[in-house]
């Protein structure tokens, strides 16, 4: 990993001061991962084997309701980490899909190494600590907006939340993710300035 890929990666970790024989220790559990526009990362039933860091690219959590259609759940882009999470902590299998919505180039850390860095590193499980409680914060809130916002207050207060977002991210993944159909989706995006 070069230096810049690094500093990428530690600066999702601001918590965490890491001495030299850690940083080491820590670089060398990272492995690169590149997946083509539309690659499935991760499929229901199958047990998430890494934890990602996204260099380059967008991916969308979904599952299929009984229709076949796509619900998508969440996103992940450069920056952010990806990852079906609640399998990769558990190594069960998972209920949800993870796609890439654009080429994507990822950072992977398998489940055996993050027990590891855990274990070596004490000041991974303050970062773990937060990173998850603010997964859930957000899941909390998300599911909040869609019981109680009409679908033009979910649509500003996403495009508010995440604007870079309406450009990268395919319309239909958007629309099913504020859950409306894609043409209200197409409607607002005209209509609605934020």
């Amino acid at each position: 990993m070069d230096d810049e890929t690094f500093l990428r990666l530690k600066a999702f970790f601001p918590e965490v001061n890491l001495g030299s024989d850690d940083e080491t220790f820590f670089r060398s559990l990272w492995h690169p991962k590149s997946f083509k526009q539309y690659d499935l990362i991760t499929e229901a039933g199958s047990t998430e084997r890494y934890f990602y860091f996204v260099l380059e690219g967008v991916q969308a959590i979904y599952l299929l309701n009984e229709k076949g259609e796509k619900v998508v759940l969440g996103f992940s882009y450069s920056g952010s980490p990806s990852g079906v999470f609640d399998s990769f902590i558990a190594q069960a299998p998972a209920q949800t899909f993870l796609e890439a919505l654009k080429p994507s180039k990822l950072l992977a850390i398998s489940h055996a190494d993050y027990l590891e860095l855990f274990k070596r590193c004490p000041e991974f499980h303050q970062w773990g600590h937060e990173f998850f409680q603010n997964i859930l914060f957000g899941r909390l809130s998300r599911e909040v907006e869609l019981l109680t916002l009409s679908a033009e207050q979910r649509y500003v207060a996403f495009m508010q939340r995440c604007p870079e977002e309406l450009k990268t991210i395919p319309q239909k993944y958007l629309a099913s993710y504020l859950n409306m159909k894609p043409e209200t989706f197409s409607r607002l995006r005209s209509n609605v300035s934020y």
